[in-house]
């Protein structure tokens, strides 16, 4: 049963890695910036971009989000329009640190959270 398992889970990563998928710490700032950017910009697909960039942040909001209530710890995220706001604020931070886009997405969402919604 285990070796079963273990051969399924080896298949599907294969099948990952040639459909093109990325694993979370390969998915770059670029990578993301690209549906975020698609999103706003383009009239026929941009809708299917913009939820593939508001998901990516909606799932890394909510682990921020988790993470902070079970440490105790403040989150300052926005509690209205959290995906939007959050996709403004990559585009523009993006934009104004170009140069760092090679970095891991979650990285730079770090660094944007910090910056743009901090705990005052």
């Amino acid at each position: 049963m285990i070796a079963r398992a273990l051969s399924i889970i080896s298949l599907l990563l294969i099948l990952s890695n040639l459909a093109g998928f990325t694993f979370a710490s390969e998915y770059t700032g670029a990578q993301l910036l690209e549906p975020c950017v698609e999103g706003d910009n383009d009239s026929r697909w941009g809708a299917v971009s913009e939820i593939e960039c508001e998901q990516y942040l909606i799932g890394f909001s909510d682990a921020i989000q988790l993470m902070t209530t079970e440490s105790g710890e403040q989150s300052c995220l926005p509690a209205i329009n959290r995906a939007d706001e959050m996709r403004w604020a990559f585009v523009y931070w993006a934009h104004q640190h170009y140069d760092n886009l090679n970095l891991p997405a979650g990285t730079l969402l770090i660094r944007v959270i910090r910056e743009a919604f901090p705990c005052n």
